[in-house]
């Protein structure tokens, strides 16, 4: 078998170019045989499959497991609405309309949980697909169906391939799958995948590079759209800010900025999933009054002083690998992982006493004249607890609860 590219890599077909499909799909065989029944396989399969069948065996799946039933209209109709790719379909099936016109390949669309949410293509090989469960409501996650393109594209956060006894059903093993996830660059998450099955007699290099490619150009438009949002929130945030006293920004429901007024430039800031109440904290800004507008949310800073008395600040440092510090107060709750060294720094600070940078070097470092590094790691840290530690000496700000778990 081909040597092992790894999962990082986005585009490696199944079946390398000038290999014979049928001699490679008999191999594909016997080493799907001989991992399923504990035997010693005669090759090593591709490492994102190899990594995908351990995955699914531990989690108790078993070659002969069928797919699940679909779920109802109603249900697929509210994912088809929340899942931001409706507007994506005929781009998708333009795109890769060269894989499925030819009448032995079907396109399907599934959301970021691998719930089938469109199909289309021959009916000869939708009629086929029904025999596996593979219709639209269906969910084909590696959780739920074990190897498969969409649901291993998932789990990988990758484009995959699978041809043949790459799948871990038995069921599947007649088929060929090549799918790519999106992303939505606002949230930087998973939104969905778009694959193209068929007979595994279809199985082409090109094929998953098309896939891959057509993904890509859905990320594009999607990220088109939320920069026209941002466009259009603007001109209500401009003329707003310039006759607004004080600071105040203007950012889209993702925490996008739109617009600011009189304060330093930024990107984006971190916005909790749920907006309710007229007050909210933020770590880039801290305490701010909150109010809605159309198609985004208007944050203006505010005199946290008296607010602090009412907010809890818990570092965590139970877990030596992924340290968080989580933040209570009138405006909500917030929670950030912390890097090794900045949860040391946060529990120096808990104690109370207040450091200068000096002796923060030297509890660190061992050295006291490692200052500039102290001020820059202190920098970094109040960018992300806003107003919450103050300086000369450096501590929690008067008011602040501090609780260290240990």
């Amino acid at each position: 078998m081909r040597h092992n590219r790894g999962v990082g890599q986005t585009v490696e077909p199944a079946v390398a170019l000038g290999e014979d499909p049928r001699t490679y799909a008999r191999l594909l065989a016997q080493v799907y045989d001989a991992t399923m029944s504990g035997e010693r396989p005669p090759a090593r399969p591709r490492e994102v499959i190899g990594d995908s069948w351990d995955r699914v065996r531990a989690a108790g799946l078993r070659p002969d497991d069928a797919a699940g039933p679909a779920i109802h209209a109603a249900d697929l109709a509210r994912l088809r609405r929340e899942s931001g790719l409706a507007g994506m379909i005929d781009e998708f099936t333009s795109g890769l309309a060269p894989l499925t016109e030819g009448g032995s390949s079907i396109l399907v669309v599934a959301d970021a949980e691998g719930t089938i949410l469109w199909r289309g293509g021959p009916s000869r090989v939708l009629r086929q697909a029904d025999g596996l469960g593979f219709v639209e409501g269906a969910a084909w996650s590696e959780s739920r169906v074990g190897t498969n393109a969409i649901g291993t594209a998932l789990a990988a956060r990758s484009a995959v391939q699978t041809f043949s006894a790459e799948h871990f059903a038995r069921s599947q093993h007649p088929w060929t799958c090549a799918a790519a996830p999106i992303r939505d660059r606002r949230t930087g998450k998973l939104i969905g995948v778009v694959d193209v099955s068929g007979p595994a007699s279809t199985v082409h290099p090109t094929t998953l590079a098309l896939v891959a490619t057509v993904a890509r150009l859905a990320e594009s438009r999607l990220h088109e759209s939320h920069l026209a949002g941002l466009d259009q929130l603007r001109t209500v945030a401009a003329p707003l800010l310039a006759g607004m006293p004080g600071p105040g920004l203007v950012v889209d429901p993702h925490g996008w900025v739109a617009a600011v007024g009189q304060l330093s430039p930024r990107a984006r800031v971190t916005l909790p999933e749920m907006m309710d109440g007229s007050h909210l904290w933020l770590p880039e800004l801290g305490e701010c009054a909150v109010e809605p507008l159309p198609g985004g949310w208007l944050l203006r800073p505010v005199d946290a002083a008296g607010s602090l008395e009412r907010t809890r600040v818990t570092v965590d440092l139970r877990s030596e690998r992924s340290p968080q510090v989580s933040v209570v107060g009138s405006g909500g709750q917030w929670r950030h992982g912390l890097t090794p060294r900045h949860a040391q720094i946060l529990e120096l600070l808990a104690d109370g006493t207040g450091h200068t940078a000096a002796q923060l070097a030297l509890s660190l470092f061992g050295d006291a004249s490692r200052v500039v590094t102290v001020r820059a790691e202190i920098s970094r840290l109040r960018r992300v607890l806003s107003g919450l530690i103050a300086a000369q000496p450096y501590r929690f700000a008067d008011g602040v609860t501090v609780e260290v778990l240990r």
